[in-house]
């Protein structure tokens, strides 16, 4: 299938160049579709009519006597306005600092803090009261912008949105700009408890998306259901750029609530998401497949079963077998219905950010569907490999995208290099001297072996960190050590990897545990204490004022409570006082499996 009007990464040069171009060649074209919640209607923007609203907000911008590489950042759930936002500041050629929605407030002020964010856009007026006891001196805030008008009056340096663009008709400006200039900063976990500034450049950005494309073909006709949140650089890079480059339309999804609604109706082609999106249809298919019948059962595995060799066949894996005769019946039964819960055209389905379950893909392929698994960072822009549908291996990451290479050092770790790899972090030259050698490559932490046909397997990672589902990654060895400074803990051992939430095995002190025990009227010497709901309330309370500066998902939503200790003598702990992760866990997994159950 040939690619129709690709823009290049060479032609685009810079991300606005890119929007410029995509301007050019397809002004009245659909660009993005959006949910009106008053008309309850789906209604397109054209790129002509952004552009109208780009030059709106560039007037505006140029105002606040902003200078070119000035941070502005960005607070919204995914809109049109979060592309009009970005397009006018990168036209101005500011630097674009993305937020997550629903992170903290104390972790939104440092970021702005550290990157000297001068002007802010948030969706409500409700974040501004939260955030803006956090914002002190130290901070060059300039301006805030608020996107949705209410009734709250503001006080500088806060506005609404409506008030602020003054301008009717403007022109589109264009701040002369290079690829390698610096286009986003992007702030990531980190090995300590606040994260770090990913630099990011045009040409990073642009040549992943681009290399992206030489993989899968995208097409004037696909349309991208967006839901992952446009401060993670999956859908940033894929989700946004990607699309624009190819001339695809992008409707914005109304939230995770209404995802299933929103996928009748806008019926897409194109899915980008984190592993616990997939893992929660699998969830729910296999729970109402325990209230069907024992041959409906029995007919829906064959069906997979049968789409699983069908696909091995397709590959040119595995031979031609008589029960693929039998596909039709198990398409029009089983496949087809499962498809239309999503749509009825979904042709190409991305996976990254977190490792894939196999047995959550072996599904989503056995009912032919185009499940495409890949990987890599946001210090890799953040692609650095992917499947592609005529060369997909499930349990891999796939192949590098073009302008990427990597190798196997040291320890197995996976390095790679290429036109994708970050300019560094910033203001933190050594976490960028940790990250990248002095010969370019980028060291990802985790450890992988490459096939001869070039996937790439991940088989365990160097860097303590977890990995949840929703992409989201956590060093556990911060969040230990922030408990471990309340005495009534004496050891904790914080679990999460593949998983949608944190939890914690916790050691209590011996000889604070019977005063504790006495003061919530639980008897110490009774083992069902440690499982009192009294208990676990109170401890709760602990961990959550001891990860107060922790961003929201690195909290533990989970316990299990001990008396007995790990010890070297129980072989739970090294001669050098390091707790033995791997065997803690096998030890203590009835209960870790009552946890994640």
């Amino acid at each position: 299938m040939a690619k129709i009007d690709v823009i290049s990464a060479e032609q685009a040069g810079t991300l606005f160049g890119l929007f410029i171009e995509r301007l050019k060649r397809t002004p009245q074209q659909t660009a993005y579709q959006s949910y009106n919640s008053e008309t309850k209607q789906w209604f397109n923007t054209t790129w002509d009519d952004i552009a109208t609203q780009v030059a709106r907000w560039q007037a505006a911008l140029k105002s606040e006597q902003l200078q070119p590489g000035d941070r502005v950042a960005i607070n919204l759930r995914n809109c049109v306005e979060w592309v009009i936002f970005d397009q006018a500041a990168l036209g101005l050629g500011l630097t674009l600092v993305p937020l997550y929605p629903d992170d903290r407030p104390d972790n939104v002020a440092y970021i702005l803090r550290d990157a000297n964010v001068k002007v802010l856009l948030l969706q409500n007026s409700k974040q501004w009261q939260r955030l803006e006891p956090t914002i002190t001196t130290e901070h060059e805030l300039k301006r805030v912008l608020i996107l949705n008008k209410e009734s709250t009056p503001l006080g500088a340096p806060a506005r609404y949105i409506n008030d602020w663009l003054t301008t009717d008709d403007a022109e589109l400006l264009n701040t002369p700009g290079q690829a390698h200039d610096l286009a986003s900063i992007i702030y990531t976990s980190g090995t300590t408890g606040r994260p770090k500034g990913v630099m990011l450049s045009h040409q990073n950005m642009l040549s992943v998306a681009y290399g992206g494309l030489k993989c899968i073909d995208i097409l004037p006709s696909d349309i991208f259901l967006s839901f992952l949140p446009l401060s993670h650089t999956l859908e940033r890079t894929a989700g946004y750029y990607l699309p624009m480059m190819a001339g695809a339309v992008v409707a914005y999804a109304r939230g995770i609530p209404q995802l299933a609604e929103d996928m009748l109706q806008v019926k897409p082609t194109a899915l980008i998401a984190v592993p616990r999106i997939f893992e929660r249809i699998y969830t729910r298919v296999h729970s109402q497949l325990k209230d069907k019948s024992p041959l409906a059962q029995r007919l829906f595995h064959q069906a997979v079963a049968t789409g699983l060799q069908r696909f091995g066949y397709q590959q040119k894996r595995q031979s031609w077998h008589p029960k693929l005769l039998l596909w039709p019946i198990f398409n029009k039964l089983v496949a087809s219905k499962i498809k239309q819960r999503l749509g009825g055209n979904m042709r190409i389905i991305l996976s990254g950010g977190a490792a894939l379950p196999q047995t959550v893909a072996e599904l989503f392929i056995g009912l032919d569907f185009c499940l495409l698994q890949g990987y890599g960072l946001t210090e890799t822009s953040p692609v650095i490999s992917v499947n592609t549908p005529e060369n997909n291996f499930p349990s891999s990451v796939g192949t590098v995208i073009p302008g990427v290479l990597v190798k196997v050092g040291d320890n197995d770790e996976l390095l790679a290099r290429g036109t994708g790899v970050m300019l560094g972090y910033w203001n933190n030259e050594e976490a960028t001297s940790q990250t990248i050698d002095n010969d370019g490559w980028l060291h990802t932490g985790d450890q992988a072996r490459i096939s001869d046909t070039g996937h790439i397997y991940i088989t365990g990672r160097i860097k303590d960190i977890l990995i949840m589902s929703n992409g989201e990654k956590v060093p556990p060895g911060d969040v230990e050590a922030a408990i471990l400074m309340n005495p009534l803990f004496e050891q904790v051992l914080v679990l999460g990897e593949g998983q949608s939430f944190l939890a914690a095995l916790i050691v209590l002190n011996a000889d604070s545990w019977p005063d504790l025990a006495q003061t919530l009227g639980l008897d110490k010497d009774n083992p069902s204490s440690l499982t009192d709901k009294l208990l676990h309330s109170y401890i709760a309370k602990q961990l959550r004022q001891a990860l107060s500066t922790f961003p929201a998902y690195a909290k533990i939503r989970q316990i299990a409570v001990y008396l007995e200790p790990w010890t070297v003598e129980n072989d739970l702990m090294t001669p050098t006082m390091k707790i033995k992760r791997p065997k803690v866990i096998a030890h203590h997994q009835t209960d870790i499996d009552r946890i994640y159950q």
